[in-house]
């Protein structure tokens, strides 16, 4: 059987502070356009769907149109999404009595049952191929918060196990899902994988990806995934790649999430499996619409130049020329000596009918001296970890010691993934 594997659209994203709904169309109608050609049994969506936990309507009408298109056009198919650490778990499944009817399931949460042992079989989802008989077993495994694998004791549960928090309770929850899964399958019948989590190993954007573990652990391990799990796709790190094994990936965002993505080789994964094992992996190109341009680090005067040699849109053919929204992102990264108040007019100026949209001029003081912070590091860069750690040092002369810096990561996971909708779907 076949499957796609995609992951962390953040459908409703704002980038520095402009809507991206264009280019979350395009890849929504190109991916529907690539199931119709490629006519996989299933397509899995490793969280991380919307940007936010209270999504706009837009976004929401985006993904659920998006579901009914796809079973339109592949009544067979599965869809298997999960959601991730920017996603609110009930919001995600809020809709799944309706979903199931589109062949769709939505997992957010993690549950218990009153023994204490995990909720196993309403993570687990069967794979059918065309004929509707079941290949695959997916373990869904939504994002998972502290309160979730925190604190559940088991009777007669193995020495050990309710120590280490929170990365002891990811350990148990994967063990006891693939345990189960393992006593669901027939002969024959392989296991998938799907996390929303950040593996050993891994590499890291530069900035548009959120810490999303407790306590200063930035990581687990792939050792979670035994050999037995055929694949295993996964959301959260937007730069694709495999992790260890070529049956561990991270299918990567369809978006370059920010400037410092512009790189990344967007796509998705079709994997296709054989019986109970990995038979091929090919990565499937996602076509971007809307380019981003980053000109810089140079001084001012280059940067002028540079900017004045872009072509301008007098120069395009009529029937080459892009609408505005199609226009590229554009940042612009100036070395100045001191202060300019004049610095966004003569960018501006030299853009005069240049088809771009400037989003963001990022300024630094290579020359700076001084004693304080490090003179290019700017607010806007820092997380708020860090920027935590600054105002500790500064009112208290010492850094947070480790337990302060738990309590402050619970907290902001606290804020981020505390979900409270209203009537209308918004905050």
């Amino acid at each position: 059987m076949k499957l796609i594997h995609t992951a962390d659209w953040h459908l409703g994203q704002t980038f520095h502070g402009q809507e991206r709904h264009v280019e979350h169309r395009a890849f929504l109608d190109w991916l529907l356009e690539t199931l119709e050609a490629r006519q996989p049994d299933a397509l899995l969506i490793a969280g991380d769907v919307f940007d936010v936990v209270n999504p706009s309507l837009r976004a929401q009408e985006q993904l659920y149109g998006f579901i009914v298109e796809a079973h339109r056009c592949l009544p067979r198919l599965d869809i298997v999404m999960i959601a991730g650490n920017h996603d609110s778990g009930s919001r995600i499944e809020l809709p799944g009595p309706l979903m199931r009817r589109l062949n769709a399931h939505a997992l957010g949460r993690v549950s218990w049952c009153d023994d204490g042992s995990l909720d196993a079989e309403r993570l687990l989802v069967p794979l059918t191929d065309a004929r509707g008989e079941t290949r695959a077993w997916c373990l869904a495994l939504p994002f998972l918060r502290p309160a979730e694998v925190t604190g559940n004791r088991r009777e007669n549960a193995p020495d050990g196990e309710h120590e280490g928090g929170y990365i002891a309770g990811i350990q148990r929850v994967h063990r006891e899902l693939i345990e189960a899964a393992r006593h669901q399958r027939e002969p024959g019948q392989a296991l998938v994988a799907m996390s929303h989590a950040h593996l050993r190993g891994a590499q890291v954007s530069e900035h548009s990806e959120r810490p999303i573990v407790i306590g200063g652990e930035e990581s687990i391990s792939a050792a979670l995934f035994p050999d037995d799990i055929a694949y295993v796709a996964l959301g959260h790190l937007h730069r694709p790649q495999q992790v260890g094994e070529a049956r561990i990936r991270y299918s990567g965002s369809p978006l370059p999430m920010d400037f410092s993505e512009v790189n990344y080789p967007h796509q998705v994964v079709e994997v296709t499996l054989e019986g109970e094992t990995l038979a091929a992996c090919e990565s499937i190109a996602i076509p971007r619409a809307v380019d981003l341009l980053r000109v810089g680090p140079a001084p001012l005067e280059k940067i002028l130049t540079e900017l004045e040699a872009l072509p301008r849109e007098q120069e395009e053919p009529p029937e080459r020329a892009l609408p505005r929204e199609r226009w590229p992102w554009l940042e612009v990264r100036v070395e100045l000596d001191a202060p300019r108040p004049d610095l966004r007019h003569r960018i501006e100026t030299a853009l005069a009918d240049c088809p771009v949209r400037l989003l963001r001029i990022h300024t630094r003081f290579p020359t700076a001296t001084g004693t304080g912070h490090d003179p290019r590091v700017t607010l806007e860069s820092l997380g708020p970890r860090a920027l935590f750690e600054r105002a500790w040092q500064e009112s208290y002369g010492t850094a947070p010691d480790a337990d302060t810096l738990r309590d402050f990561d619970a907290l902001c996971q606290e804020v981020l993934h505390q979900a409270v909708p209203e009537e209308d779907g918004n905050p």
